[in-house]
């Protein structure tokens, strides 16, 4: 018997190893099958791994084969499909079986993930016909697309995420993040992890962007850009080059176009990390090339992270100081920053680092004022940038965030006045952003490297929940935007309490919360929603702030029982020192 160790839940509908090293082959149904076998012959098919699902469609008749498509939707269910019993036709020519269950979520036909709890309820009807030995019973009425168990989908899709170049709106003439170049934004979205995720992971991104994002991103593939006719299947050869073939619509692209094309295939490929792609070579229709682009040369036209890699990490010390530690090795020793924050001075209480890190936004111990000091020089702080009217400490401000654009963002705790407010470059007045059906209080903001996602714990009813809405600017070109986060989506829903969260990569957070009757635990989550398997992190006592970087090589740092304490890849939680709160990652 283990006598040591974490504990870890499992799935009750989970196989055993039912991650990559299990392969499903799907079984043709048998000569004298009966309707029950034809029903759960079909429903194993479906968790197969045929590309064309062309096993599954032999438990079809030859018309529904036709009519049905398994790419309209992906349906998944928490414990798999129920059948029910047998309802027999009144000639008894036919049978149905209702098929049950509780949703998770649905995969579209742009592969995006979207949670649903909602009760499924279809039903399979079968009717007999002629077969080679006689009468055979066949489903002619099917339910639409693919329905999985929650376990069977985490271990036949990957989340891989497309990339598109942010949008340049009002008061962002560049969409970047001071280095010069275009930034990039992460798009999730599930595919088929064993059926040449290459060449769909390729035909995704050529569709373009998923609907929620599509509004603050742009593709830099025209319009109609397809793979050329005739293309199958696209493998990188032996030296990490991938070939990739377009159709006519792509033929005029320019050098620049070509190449901030390929950046985006580039980018969208590492994700997949079996598929050794170095180079992208991208060609005409005729076969000639419209441009290469390598590894090493995508990061001058388009950074993925539209952050630096962090050069410390940083959080408030016992004196209330703003302190800081290298990032990237395992040195633990800790230093002030420069600059009036880190003298004492002013008693902070949160604190957030730009992403250049030379400028911090410090909250005054009461929660009431937001101070701007420099990182790299002696400048007096001067008059708080913004005041909270909140009576209790409790109340007040959040902790800052800055997005990727060098833009500042606060909620505002007061109960008789909560708000959230974006201050442009991290100075001037406050601006209050609308929020678009927000039901609860924010109490907490962090905003993503992109600067078109942000992430919010709303508390409501005593408990508080993760949610993720889009960042949209609108407004003339020159003039300072107006700023609203609209299609608020939760995301962590298995967590009935979720008491901190960080963004930890492009489409990615780190969060730290509670299952319903059960302890507190870390986890990552997608942002659209997903929980991918295997996600749970090493347990830690009493977690009370998060912190990760979009760097995703730097170690996780949290505020605990324990104080400030990090998790290097690879290791155990580590303690730096006892007494600490508030740990920031720049942003």
């Amino acid at each position: 018997m283990p006598d040591s160790g974490n504990l870890k839940a499992v799935d009750a509908s989970q196989r055993p190893d039912s991650q990559s090293q299990v392969r499903v082959y799907a079984m043709p149904p048998a000569d004298d099958a009966s309707p029950v076998e034809i029903v759960q012959g079909y429903l194993e098919a479906l968790t197969s791994d045929d590309p064309e699902f062309a096993m599954a469609r032999k438990y079809l008749t030859k018309e529904a084969s036709k009519t049905w498509d398994p790419t309209v939707r992906t349906t998944v269910l928490e414990n798999g499909p129920r059948q029910g019993t047998s309802l027999g036709d009144e000639n008894e020519s036919g049978r149905s079986f209702p098929l049950t269950g509780r949703k998770v979520a649905t995969v579209d036909k742009e592969h995006a993930y979207q949670l649903d709890d909602a009760a499924y309820n279809q039903v399979i009807h079968l009717t007999q016909q002629d077969g080679p030995g006689g009468k055979e019973w066949r489903i002619d009425r099917v339910p639409p697309g693919v329905v999985l168990g929650q376990s069977d989908f985490q271990r036949i899709y990957w989340s891989v995420n497309k990339y598109y170049f942010a949008t340049r709106s009002a008061g962002s003439p560049s969409g970047a993040t001071g280095g010069g170049q275009e930034g990039l934004v992460a798009d999730p979205v599930y595919i088929r992890q064993r059926i040449d995720p290459v060449t769909e992971t390729v035909k995704a991104l050529l569709e373009g962007p998923t609907t929620w994002l599509k509004q603050v991103v742009d593709t830099r593939f025209p319009t109609g850009t397809t793979l050329k006719s005739g293309t199958r299947t696209l493998a990188p050869d032996d030296q990490g080059k991938l070939t990739v073939p377009l159709n006519a619509k792509a033929d005029t692209a320019n050098q620049e176009r070509c190449t901030e094309m390929a950046a985006q295939m580039l980018y969208t490929l590492q994700d997949l990390t079996s598929s050794g792609v170095e180079e992208v070579e991208l060609q005409r229709r005729n076969g000639s090339q419209l441009c290469v682009l390598s590894k090493d040369r995508a990061e001058s036209v388009a950074s993925r992270r539209t952050a630096d890699h962090p050069n410390f990490q940083y959080f408030i010390d016992d004196k209330r100081r703003l302190v800081r530690m290298p990032a990237s090795s395992g040195r633990t020793t800790t230093d002030p920053v420069q600059g009036k924050l880190g003298s004492g001075e002013q008693p902070l209480r949160s604190a957030a680092v730009s992403r250049d890190e030379e400028r911090a936004a410090g909250v005054s111990l009461d929660g009431r004022s937001l101070y701007m000091g420099s990182l790299v020089s002696e400048t007096p702080l001067g008059k708080p940038e913004v005041r909270s009217k909140a009576k209790s400490e409790e109340d007040g401000l959040s902790t800052p965030s800055w997005d990727g654009r060098g833009d500042l963002w606060v909620a505002d705790r007061d109960p008789k006045r909560p708000r959230l407010l974006w201050l442009d470059q991290g100075a001037g007045e406050p601006m209050p952003v609308e929020i678009a059906n927000l039901d609860g209080r924010i109490e907490a903001v962090r905003v993503s490297a992109d600067g078109v996602r942000i992430a919010l714990l709303v508390k409501k009813d005593g408990k508080t929940s993760l949610k993720i809405g889009r960042v949209e600017r609108t407004g003339a070109k020159g003039e300072q935007p107006a700023i609203s986060v609209v299609e608020l989506r939760r995301a962590a829903p298995q967590m009935e309490e979720v008491t901190a969260m960080s963004w930890a990569g492009g489409s990615r957070l780190v969060v730290v919360g509670r299952e319903s009757g059960g302890v507190q635990q870390m986890r990552y989550v997608q942002c659209d929603g997903s929980m991918p398997a295997s996600t749970t992190l090493p347990g830690l006592t009493g977690v009370k702030e998060i912190a990760a970087s979009e760097d995703e090589r730097q170690p996780l740092v949290a505020h605990s029982d324990d104080g400030i304490v990090r998790l290097p890849t690879g290791a155990q939680w580590q303690t730096v020192v006892k007494e600490g709160s508030a740990p920031v990652y720049p942003g």
